[in-house]
């Protein structure tokens, strides 16, 4: 992912409409709409359980399940936006690490949200499978944090 952040847009783009998959991270313009519950605290969570994007060594597609918890400040991110930017990355070489971190870097700086986690729960790769983990620093206090769910990768076994 590049180091230019997209301003924020003034409002929601693609309800109500067909829109077609963004070709690159890059190119997709994420939405964010003011937050309804503005100084509440609460966790949001997206979960993207079928989450791809591909191996910049060998163009192979890589699979993860992602998970975004982040308690909102003045707006949150709209979900079909992040739908089509998360599917963005269909086409994407890029390492977990890069990606995992590269999602929540962007979703923190543009929506600037009180706290921002994400898990990337990667699928083996060469045997090996790898959990990328990154937040935007303590959560505040009071703010209920569930764990994430996704239990490490066992295999068949």
């Amino acid at each position: 992912m590049s180091d230019t952040q997209k301003p924020q847009s003034p409002g929601p783009q693609f309800l109500g409409q067909q829109t077609p998959l963004p070709v690159s991270p890059d190119e997709a313009v994420l939405d964010y709409v003011p937050n309804p519950r503005e100084g509440a605290l609460y966790l949001a969570r997206f979960a993207a359980p079928e989450f791809t994007s591909l191996c910049p060594v060998t163009g192979q597609p890589d699979f993860a399940h992602l998970v975004i918890d982040y308690a909102p400040g003045e707006t949150i991110v709209e979900s079909k936006s992040l739908k089509l930017f998360l599917g963005s990355f269909r086409n994407h070489a890029g390492f977990h690490e890069d990606v995992t971190v590269g999602i929540g870097q962007r979703l923190h700086a543009e929506m600037k949200p009180r706290w921002l986690r994400i898990g990337g729960y990667w699928y083996p790769r060469g045997g090996i499978p790898i959990d990328v983990f990154w937040q935007s620093g303590n959560p505040p206090e009071g703010l209920w944090v569930p764990d994430q769910g996704v239990t490490a990768y066992r295999g068949r076994g």
